[in-house]
C-alpha cells in the first residue's frame, strides 16, 4: 500500500468550489488507484488580527478544520499570511502550522511520501516536513507558482532551494519544465505530468440548439478564466470588436471585471459581450460546447485546463504561445497559437470561423489528456520516489 500525504493550498472548499478544482481531480484520481491511500491537507492562509473580520476572510475562517470532501479525508489548517511581506514569511508560517497536524496524522496514517501539488508555499514547507518525517517529497509546478513566486525577489530563493532539495519534481507541461530549469531547478529530477480532462462530461453537443438556449444566433466565442490582467480578457474583447456579428461570453470572476466591462462599453459591445461571473464547474461543459471558439489571451500559463476542456468539447482554441500551448495545439483542428494582441486574435478567430473543423477532429487532440492517465502517472512517480529511498537488500 502506497500511503500519500497530498499537500495543496490550492484546493476547493464550500466557499470556493472552483478553486484549484484540477488539484482536487488529480487527488481523487490518485486515491482511486489500486493499493493507494491518500490523506489530503489543504492549508488556508489568513491575515493576522482584525483583517480576518473582512467578509472574504471571515468565510474562509469559518471552514471546518477537518471534513470528508467527496469521499476524501481532508484537513484545512490555518496559517498566517502577513500583508506587505511579498510572501517571504509564507513558508515558515505554513510549516509551523503543519507540524502539529502532521505529527497527529502520522500516528494513524504513516505516510510514505509527501505530494505537494503547488510549488509555493507548499513546496518549501513540504521539503522541511519531508526531512522531519524521513519521507521523500514531490513538488508539482503549475504556472504562477514558478512564473511569479519563482522570480519574485522575496521568494525566488525559497522556490529554487525547495526544487533543488525535493526528491522529485513534476511540471504540467514541457514548457513549464524548461522554465523550471531556467530558474535553476535540476533537469534530471523533473518529469512532465500533464493535466487531465473528463471526456465524459466535456463532450460535443448540438451547438445550434445550445446557442439558442443562450439567446445567441450567430458565431460565439467563449473565454474561461479568472478576471485578472494575466488572462487577457480585454484583448479578446477588443478582438471581438473587430468581428461584426460575433458574440463573446466570459466565464469567471475577479478584480478586472470593471475594466473588462468598461472596455466592452467603450467599444460599443454591450449587446455582444456577456460576463457571466463565476460559473459552477458542472455548468461549464454545456457553455464551452456551445461556442465556436474558445479564446484566452494569457500572458503566462502552465497548461490551462480550460484549453483541454474546450478541445474535449470539440471547440477549437485561439491562445497565446504561453506555457504548453504548442503541446496542445498540434494541428489546425485544435485551433491557433498567435501573438498576444487584439489584431492577431481577431484574425485567428475569423480564420477558424471561416473553415471550422469537425467537433470530432478537435476533440481528438484531447484524447490522451485523461484523468486516469494522470492518476496512473502520478502513482508511478510517487512509488518510484519511495522505492528509491528504501535500502538495498
Amino acid at each position: 500500500m502506497l500511503r500519500v500525504l497530498t499537500l495543496s493550498s490550492l484546493f476547493p472548499d464550500s466557499t470556493r468550489p472552483n478553486f484549484g478544482i484540477f488539484v482536487e481531480r488529480q487527488t481523487l484520481g490518485l486515491a482511486a488507484q489500486p493499493d493507494v491511500a491518500v490523506r489530503a491537507v489543504a492549508p488556508v492562509g489568513l491575515p493576522p488580527g482584525p483583517l480576518r473580520l473582512l467578509p472574504r476572510f471571515r468565510q474562509l475562517a469559518g471552514l471546518p478544520r477537518a471534513e470528508t470532501w467527496k469521499g476524501l479525508t481532508i484537513d484545512r489548517p490555518r496559517f498566517t499570511v502577513y500583508p506587505g511581506t511579498q510572501g517571504r514569511l509564507h513558508v515558515p508560517s505554513l510549516t509551523r502550522a503543519l507540524v502539529p497536524l502532521l505529527d497527529a496524522i502520522r500516528r494513524d496514517f504513516a505516510f510514505d511520501v509527501i505530494d505537494a501539488s503547488f510549488f509555493f508555499p507548499d513546496g518549501p514547507a513540504a521539503v522541511a516536513l519531508g526531512r522531519r518525517y524521513g519521507v521523500p517529497v514531490s513538488i508539482k509546478a503549475r504556472g504562477a507558482d514558478i512564473h511569479f513566486w519563482g522570480r519574485q525577489g522575496a521568494t525566488a530563493a525559497q522556490v529554487r532551494r525547495a526544487g533543488q532539495e525535493a526528491d522529485g519534481l513534476l511540471a504540467v507541461s514541457s514548457a513549464m519544465r524548461d522554465d523550471m530549469i531556467g530558474i535553476g531547478l535540476p533537469a534530471d529530477r523533473i518529469r512532465v505530468h500533464h493535466t487531465g480532462v473528463d471526456l465524459d462530461r466535456f463532450a460535443p453537443i448540438a451547438r445550434a440548439a445550445a446557442k439558442q438556449q443562450l439567446g445567441i444566433s450567430g458565431p460565439l466565442v467563449i473565454s474561461v478564466g479568472a478576471l485578472i490582467e494575466r488572462k487577457g480578457h480585454e484583448i479578446v474583447v477588443e478582438a471581438v470588436a473587430r468581428l461584426p456579428g460575433v458574440s463573446l461570453i466570459i466565464a469567471g470572476e475577479g478584480p478586472a471585471r470593471g475594466r473588462i466591462e468598461a472596455a466592452a462599453a467603450r467599444l460599443g459591445l454591450a449587446d455582444r459581450v456577456r460576463l457571466l461571473g463565476a460559473v459552477p464547474h458542472e455548468d461549464l461543459p454545456r457553455l464551452i460546447a456551445a461556442a465556436d471558439v474558445m479564446a484566452l489571451a494569457s500572458a503566462s500559463e502552465g497548461l490551462a485546463n480550460a484549453w483541454m476542456e474546450a478541445l474535449a468539447c470539440g471547440t477549437p482554441v485561439v491562445i497565446t504561445p504561453a506555457g504548453g500551448a504548442h503541446e496542445v495545439v498540434t494541428g489546425p483542428a485544435a485551433g491557433r497559437v498567435v501573438p498576444r494582441d487584439a489584431a492577431a486574435f481577431a484574425a485567428a478567430i475569423a480564420d477558424v470561423l471561416r473553415a471550422p473543423p469537425s467537433a470530432e477532429a478537435t476533440r481528438s487532440h484531447a484524447a490522451s489528456f485523461t484523468w486516469p492517465a494522470n492518476a496512473q502517472a502520478l502513482r508511478e512517480h510517487l512509488h518510484a520516489l519511495v522505492v528509491s529511498r528504501q535500502p538495498e537488500p
